[in-house]
């Protein structure tokens, strides 16, 4: 079985949330929540609830739903974090009179758990 979450328009560069998934890529989904919860970074927050959604599909939106237990036992296949629209808000002043924009970047988080 597979489960697929997404987050999508998420205010936060794709750099800073890449780091995050590049730790939980191939762990339990058990695991990965319990390293997510303990992790430093603003990231792991938003990781969280992508993984959480996840395995919530397979428990109770499929045809035929799995326990908790096996819920635990699934691994995170793929995860990757894409870039999402960039928003420039306000300009910062630069060198000889010049202005460049400031980049609110948003990124779309993608998790898939399966049984393998």
């Amino acid at each position: 079985m597979e489960s697929k979450a997404k987050a999508k328009w998420i205010r936060m560069s794709p750099r800073k949330v890449r780091r995050v998934i590049d730790e939980i890529r191939g762990k339990s989904a058990g695991e990965a929540l319990e390293m997510l919860q303990f992790m430093p970074y603003a990231a792991s927050k938003e990781v969280w609830k992508v993984v959480n959604s996840a395995m919530y599909n397979l428990i109770h939106h499929q045809e035929n739903p799995i326990s908790e237990e096996e819920a635990g036992r699934l691994v995170v296949t793929e995860a990757y974090a894409d870039q999402g629209p960039t928003l420039p808000r306000r300009f910062r002043a630069r060198a000889r009179g010049r202005a460049m924009p400031i980049l609110k970047r948003t990124s779309h988080i993608t998790v898939v758990l399966s049984d393998v």
